[in-house]
């Protein structure tokens, strides 16, 4: 009577050391991706407004393009650690640079849309005609860098894959230490002002995509695998990534919209809501860890054929998101009152946001699970339903916050909306795992 026990309680260690190995590395990397804009920020900051305003705007094109592309990793992770998972390394470095060859065909297809149309799309943000210019010029040269920015998200994938998410996290760091230095050298030492920044970050991605490129290389050369382009896997790779990007665009959406509605508000309500999206947002990255380790664990375990021992690690990565939004949710109710003062001084904007955080605090042990079911479906390679559910929870969350301004509330009642958008991805995926239907083994799903 007593073995029993005793082995659920050396899985659930095994199974914790796992999550702790994959998902601190892969936090750090998280968080050192959105250092870079700030970096750039701080830095252009002062040279002047309008130059600040153009870096803003061109960010945000930036970002969302690369974003959109981050089933990149996402793939590539489930692929990978399924034919690691089946002790097939070749084969799985192998699909590795299908998913780096799609990157770069996709990166020079961003830079053919994105050179000759860089003005009208700063124009669809309203710049001034002091700021357009600048904008203009930061993203069609920060452009040039995006097959590397994409590269580095395959590869990062495939490391992910590999049960790798230490190098991750030191490219990261090294690529933001170099991106601060050369905006320094280039912005002010070379006087290239804000292309010299644009430059800067250009260099540092395509160090970083090098440095990703030669351990991808050399992994490749050790288990005989080869590096030459193979049209079936690219295109079983963009197969593979579809359903992804249609999950990608509509949680997107679901954001925009969201951010509509504040702004329609009032002006207290958008500037307090931007703060609570920020913090919002610094969460996410805390419970995406635990769902990047997730992707890389359940993959492998449905790779082996182990069905059974994913079921397990995907009960012990839910109580782990429990616990970690439930830590994260009282960090935020105690912290209130010193958080708000960090951002703004009125006490308009304080007073709308001291309510909705609490709204995002209760909220955020549900956050943890969907963000681990999340990453157990797409290490799955469960694409399909993501996208299906992701459109149905678009579909819910529209009407009620489209009604918010109508049937008041504020932004109390807007983030209300937003937890009512986490509760309806809660009960998809909830429903999903507890079926058989995503489980799936073998090298391949």
């Amino acid at each position: 009577m007593t073995q029993a026990p005793a082995r659920s309680r050396t899985a659930r260690r095994r199974h914790d050391r796992e999550i702790v190995v994959l998902a601190v590395p892969a936090f750090g990397a998280l968080v050192a991706e959105p250092l870079f804009v700030m970096a750039d920020s701080a830095i252009v900051g002062h040279l002047g407004t309008a130059q600040l305003a153009g870096l803003g705007i061109a960010s945000a094109l930036l970002t969302t393009a690369v974003s959109v592309f981050v089933f990149l990793a996402y793939a590539t992770t489930a692929a990978v650690s399924r034919r690691v998972g089946a002790g097939d390394l070749p084969s799985a470095i192998r699909q590795g640079m299908d998913g780096i060859w799609l990157a770069l065909l996709l990166g020079a297809a961003v830079i053919a849309v994105v050179l000759p149309t860089a003005p009208s799309l700063v124009g669809l943000f309203g710049a001034s005609d002091t700021a357009a210019p600048y904008a203009v010029t930061y993203l069609r040269i920060s452009a040039l860098g995006i097959p590397a920015m994409l590269v580095v998200l395959a590869s990062t994938g495939v490391l992910r894959g590999l049960q790798n998410t230490r190098t991750p996290l030191y490219v990261a760091i090294a690529g933001f230490v170099a991106n601060a230095v050369l905006n320094v050298v280039l912005v002010y030492g070379a006087g290239l002002g804000i292309a010299g920044s644009a430059w800067g970050t250009v260099i540092a991605q395509c160090g970083m995509a090098t440095v990703y490129l030669w351990v991808v290389v050399r992994g490749a050369h050790r288990h005989g695998a080869s590096l030459r382009p193979d049209i079936a896997g690219i295109r079983a790779s963009a197969q593979a990534g579809v359903p992804l990007l249609v999950r990608t665009l509509s949680l997107r959406a679901i954001l925009m919209i969201a951010t509509a509605v504040a702004a329609r508000l009032g002006d207290a309500d958008i500037a307090a809501h931007q703060i609570i999206l920020s913090l919002w947002s610094l969460l996410a990255f805390a419970l995406d860890a635990i769902a990047i380790a997730g992707q890389a664990i359940i993959g492998r375990y449905l790779g082996a054929g182990d069905a059974q021992g994913a079921r397990d690690a995907c009960r012990r990565m839910v109580e782990w998101g429990v616990a970690v939004g439930v830590v994260l949710g009282l960090i935020v109710v105690l912290s209130r009152p010193a958080f708000l003062p960090l951002f703004t001084g009125d006490s308009a904007v304080k007073d709308t946001a001291l309510p909705a955080l609490v709204i995002v605090a209760v909220s955020q042990p549900v956050c943890g699970v969907v963000y681990v079911l999340d990453g157990v479906l797409m290490g799955a390679g469960d694409g399909p339903y993501l996208a299906w559910a992701m459109l149905l929870t678009l579909a819910v969350f529209t009407p009620a916050a489209l009604l918010v301004p109508t049937f008041g509330g504020g932004l109390t009642a807007l983030w209300g909306a937003m937890t009512l958008m986490m509760a309806m991805r809660l009960v998809t995926l909830w429903l999903r795992t507890r079926s058989s239907r995503w489980i799936v083994t073998g090298a391949t799903r």
